[in-house]
């Protein structure tokens, strides 16, 4: 849906030429919106040619002027005569061209970006929940997207940068969006999906192993995230220091840092009180006087999360006392430690723990929740980092009873996904190989006995499977209801 606002394409190079050296304008027309994607074009649209790893946009030039594109961007002479920008890097352009055709709604919004391995999600839901309603209304976009007013929400941790501004504007337009949560993938960095905005304080929860297929190394990881924290993009950032990528960023970052960990070294200090299947107490000291908190996440690691989002909040000048009254009446988030109902008395929890710390973290937790045994479900998703698929098999068998199976096998052979979890598992005793995921979530809820957990992880909110030739209707939650409904009946 197009803007009702409007830019000259000459106005617009004027604009962004500070960030997008050697710029050149050819001709000039009106745009009122930015699509890289041809067949999604309206008339009145500016189309930015991007090269990608399957296409190239410049190849659908055509195709978007015959959509009713007005002009297009590009990095070499366009095929025909049509008003344009020539740009160097079309993909890193695109963030600051979508900011000025929107208006820069980036500016009309408190935002705060949140990186990190894990974590991020709940930390933007959290902060969400902290928000004041009576002056502060905070949407989140990324993984799991909330408070959007009905705009559309990406499949995208970060939304590709001519969404994001869209979805910005509208949000701002709405009238009753004040803030935004807003998820930084490292993808997104790199790829320069959040330029042209302007962060009010960014924050990192922790990295590990993800994304090398990608990166290719940890090192190049790592400081596709830390590009974050400079005064181009946020006056502050809050960083968990109990991590050590996050502890070497603390210390190399310019931007003043609001600390956060266990050490009294702290600028905000945690202690973690207690855990049952309920959820967590703790307490943070800040500027010496103790706040006790809860939240209905179990687990260390969000008692983490839960810390990083009330330093982010304290940041935005939110009485802490109120953010912990909120944090403790948060609803469940999707896909993030959801518990599901049984009259078996069973612990099933529904986690999107898809790294080796992940799975190790929420096995670790789940150990000292129940009396019983732990079991958990899980495999690698397809087309993604195989050298960290061993490293999920040797977490996953970190369970007293390990079901491997598939997760998103997406265009890769699930076998071959399914060995290289395996490579991670030296003894195979206590570990089950079912390819079929109702399958292993029916194994490992038959294997359950009263007192003990099942943990179903990868997945999380996700509603579907993809394969190389389809796309199934899955979600974990949905079906250990209805494996634990058929399990009920027979126990009747």
């Amino acid at each position: 849906m197009a803007s009702s606002r409007s830019v000259s394409l000459s106005s617009l190079a004027t604009a962004i030429e500070p960030a997008v050296a050697g710029i050149q304008c050819h001709g000039d027309a009106a745009v009122s919106d930015v699509h890289i994607d041809s067949r999604e074009v309206v008339p009145g649209s500016l189309y930015v040619a991007i090269r990608g790893s399957r296409a190239d946009g410049h190849d659908f030039v055509a195709t978007a002027v015959d959509r009713g594109a007005r002009a297009v961007v590009v990095d070499k002479p366009p095929s025909l005569d049509v008003p344009h920008l020539m740009v160097a890097d079309t993909r890193q352009a695109l963030g600051w061209i979508a900011a000025e055709v929107h208006g820069r709604p980036a500016e009309s919004l408190a935002l705060t970006g949140i990186t990190g391995t894990n974590g991020k999600t709940t930390v933007a839901h959290m902060l969400a929940a902290m928000a004041p309603s009576e002056s502060h209304d905070m949407a989140v976009v990324g993984t799991v997207s909330a408070n959007l007013d009905g705009v559309p929400s990406s499949p995208r941790t970060t939304p590709e940068a001519n969404d994001l501004h869209r979805t910005l504007r509208r949000l701002a337009d709405g009238g009753r969006i004040t803030d935004v949560a807003l998820e930084v993938s490292s993808h997104a960095m790199e790829m320069g999906r959040v330029n042209g905005c302007r962060f009010d304080v960014v924050a990192f929860t922790n990295l590990s192993q993800d994304h090398l297929d990608y990166h290719g190394t940890m090192e190049a990881y790592f400081q596709a995230k830390a590009r974050l924290f400079s005064a181009a993009w946020a006056p502050a950032a809050v960083i968990w220091t109990d991590d050590d990528w996050g502890k070497r960023l603390a210390g190399e970052t310019e931007l003043p840092v609001i600390s956060v960990g266990t050490s009294d070294a702290c600028d905000i200090v945690v202690h973690h009180r207690a855990d049952t299947p309920e959820g967590s107490t703790f307490s943070v000291e800040i500027d010496g006087v103790e706040h006790d908190g809860k939240t209905a996440l179990a687990g260390r690691f969000n008692v983490a999360n839960a810390a990083i989002a009330l330093a982010c909040a304290w940041r935005k000048g939110w009485d802490v006392e109120g953010c912990l009254e909120r944090l403790a009446e948060m609803p469940p988030i999707p896909g993030r430690y959801n518990t599901v109902a049984n009259a078996l008395e069973l612990w099933v929890v529904v986690d999107y723990a898809h790294t080796p710390d992940a799975i190790s973290g929420i096995i670790a937790e789940a150990r000292s929740l129940v009396a019983g045994r732990v079991i958990a479900v899980g495999g690698a998703g397809g087309d993604r980092d195989q050298e960290k698929r061993p490293l999920m098999g040797a977490a996953l068998a970190g369970a007293d009873l390990t079901v491997v199976t598939t997760d998103n096998p997406r265009s890769e052979d699930p076998e071959l996904i399914l060995e290289q979890v395996l490579s991670g598992i030296g003894d195979r005793d206590g570990v089950v190989v079912e390819p079929d995921r109702r399958k292993a979530i029916r194994v490992g809820l038959l294997a359950a006995t009263a007192g003990d957990a099942v943990l179903l992880l990868g997945k999380g909110h996700e509603s579907s499977q993809e394969f190389a030739d389809r796309v199934v209707p899955f979600d974990d939650a949905t079906v250990a209801r209805e494996e634990l409904a058929a399990l009920e009946g027979v126990q009747q």
